[in-house]
């Protein structure tokens, strides 16, 4: 195959990635981010808790997790809920032996009585019915399973193969415990309790996962990384619980919920009760819990109104509230629960503007459109959790533009769908990776919330290239000119008029489904990632959009030649870490509309690790994207 084979080949599957991304159906269409494993540092990536672990008749595996929910797996890699409970075992007690921990659990092998392992905080094997014991697990002074054995069980086949239940997920060994492969991939056993940040730019999607609320960690899918969450120091939970701890002591209460913007703090305390100080603690507010009140989970506040804020109530009892909501300042909260189910509210998520709001509940997510600027009544609530699996939602965040949804969903991890207020006022994105720019001639921009049937850019038509219900895609045509752009576009909703700026370039990378940005190796063709990372010396193409005008001029909403593509006739410029880049080429993508493809040459000599790259056109910067780069 030929290098303009491959670039032709990766161009079109790119597009592909793009529609599936900003392309959902009438319905949500909800995608996941990340998977269900963490990387600890253990011998393969680890999951979350795992309470039993037996192996069936015909071989199978069996899991019990938190909460009585059971999985099976014929090959370890696809799990299917299981409703049966699991099985009694009795522990292993041979005669005059010393077990190797107080408190250990003992399982002797059905094939061999004389093969006994137990499970406490290490794994250990006796190979002479319990007289002598071997560490399985210790490993200069930790555990290679990262804790505690919560259950051991051997093959009844096969007395040298077992698994082992630990806090951080199964793990089978096929050699009597002398080597350890985490069996976590596709098990639903990842505890999400937060979503700390939506990903932007070169930061990924950062959640925190633990059992209990003062063991939270901190986690990020990092751009690139496609085999499990990386931890990272748990910067902002510690400065929370400080926060917390702080106004426990001030308020002689439990503060389960803090949220602050500028200088306006709101907490809530496990009994219900809110508070408000708007001058960074100088002063406080305080309201009683409404009745049948539960703990507050969760606080949202309006960055642009600190007075609007919404609380999350975890309530118990029926017919409890829910969903509390402050127009001024905490003065007065009215319970907007309406039709909400009976149950704990984990999380919350507002978008003043739309009248939206988003619950995360034991049931899943919710979703309704009120008035959110006056004391109106309450709106109903509809369920908006369909393609999305059965489990408690713990909680729900807008991206900072305010276009995705994302929904954490205990044990499976992070869910995101175009957010139905979107469908209520449309709004003008790069495709690329649903920047907030200037428009430029030949940009790719979608129109989030609206089936375009047609569109005008300055008077001048602009091909509309895909349309669906919540999205559609048009170019911008290459001949316009100006300091402004308006563009109308016709929709189900009537005709719809954007005012856009508009400038010479607009430059953006392209960013697939998982966050990663589209960076390919030049000869392979090979997208790079954690797995595939850069090397000194490599070409690198990068597809992008907006780079503006090309030489020889090219029409709108045609495919670029296979051959001989147009050149971009502005100026690029690349960096790495401020390192200077070589850009090579720079054209319109080949079979492609609307994207271009830039090459660059790094250098002989580079630092391992993740970089930042940067691209400019004209002098004007790109969305800054993570490259990690090996030696």
């Amino acid at each position: 195959m030929s290098q303009r084979d491959t670039i032709r080949n990766r161009a079109a599957t790119v597009g592909l990635l793009a529609l599936v991304t900003l392309m959902p159906t009438a319905s949500a269409q909800w995608r996941r981010i990340g998977n269900s494993t963490q990387l600890l540092g253990l011998a393969s990536p680890a999951g979350g808790p795992a309470e039993r672990v037996w192996f069936g008749a015909d071989g199978r595996l069996f899991v019990q997790l938190p909460g009585g929910r059971s999985f099976s797996s014929a090959d370890l890699e696809a799990w299917q809920a299981e409703t049966g409970a699991a099985p009694t075992v009795a522990s292993a007690a041979p005669a005059e032996f010393v077990a190797p921990e107080a408190g250990a659990v003992l399982r002797a092998a059905a094939s061999n009585p004389g093969v006994v392992y137990a499970a406490g905080e290490d794994a250990w094997r006796s190979d002479d019915g319990g007289l002598n014991w071997t560490n399985l697990t210790a490993f200069r002074g930790s555990s290679l399973l990262g804790g505690a054995v919560r259950d051991i069980t051997i093959d009844p086949t096969d007395a040298m193969r077992l698994a082992a239940a630990t806090a951080t997920g199964v793990w089978l060994s096929a050699d009597g415990g002398l080597s350890w492969q985490g069996v976590n991939e596709g098990l639903p056993n990842l505890p999400v309790r937060r979503i700390l940040a939506a990903p932007s730019g070169a930061r990924g999607l950062r959640i925190a996962v633990g059992a209990e609320a003062s063991d939270l960690r901190e986690l990020e899918w990092t751009p690139g990384q496609r085999v499990g969450w990386q931890r990272l120091p748990a910067t902002s939970l510690t400065a929370e619980r400080q926060v917390r701890r702080t106004l426990s002591q001030l308020f002689d209460a439990e503060i389960t919920a803090v949220a602050q913007s500028g200088e306006t703090t709101y907490a809530g305390a496990a009994d219900g009760r809110l508070w408000v100080s708007p001058d960074g603690g100088q002063s406080w507010r305080a309201t009683a819990a409404q009745p049948n009140s539960g703990a507050v989970a969760r606080i949202w506040i309006d960055p642009a109104d600190r007075g609007f804020a919404l609380a999350a109530i975890s309530s118990i009892e029926k017919g409890a509230p829910r969903l509390l909501r402050t127009l001024n300042g905490g003065g007065f909260w009215d319970d907007l629960s309406s039709n909400l189910p009976d149950g704990p509210a984990y999380g919350v998520a507002g978008d003043r503007a739309t009248g939206a709001i988003y619950v995360a509940a034991q049931q899943g997510i919710y979703f309704t459109l009120g008035d959110l600027r006056a004391p109106a009544p309450a709106t109903p609530w509809q369920a908006f959790s369909a393609g999305l699996p059965e489990a408690p939602a713990r909680d729900v965040r807008l991206d900072d533009a305010g276009h995705l949804l994302l929904a954490a969903l205990d044990g499976y991890g992070v869910y995101a769908t175009l957010a139905p207020h979107r469908n209520r006022q449309p709004q003008v994105v790069h495709s690329a990776d649903y920047g907030m720019r200037a428009a430029a001639p030949g940009a790719l921009l979608s129109v989030l919330g609206a089936r375009v049937t047609g569109a005008m850019a300055n008077s001048v038509q602009a091909p509309v290239l895909a349309a669906s219900d919540q999205e559609s895609q048009i170019q911008i045509p290459f001949e316009s000119a100006g300091d402004s752009l308006q563009l109308i576009v016709t929709s189900a909703q009537g005709r719809v008029a954007f005012g856009l700026p508009l400038q010479s370039v607009a430059p953006s990378i392209l960013i697939d489904r998982d966050g990663s940005p589209m960076l390919i190796d030049a000869d392979s063709g090979v997208q790079l990632d954690a797995m595939h990372p850069a090397r000194p010396g490599m070409r690198v193409q990068i597809l992008m959009s907006g780079l503006g005008r090309v030489q020889p001029a090219w029409p709108t909403g045609l495919a670029a030649p296979l051959e001989d593509a147009p050149r971009v006739t502005a100026a690029m410029r690349a960096s790495l870490d401020t390192i200077p880049l070589e850009v090579t080429r720079a054209t319109l993508a080949p079979g492609y509309i609307g994207y271009y493809l830039v090459e660059l040459q790094l250098p002989e000599l580079l630092n391992a690790g993740a970089s930042e790259l940067l691209l400019e056109a004209a002098g004007t910067p790109s969305n800054r994207v993570r490259m990690i780069v090996a030696q």
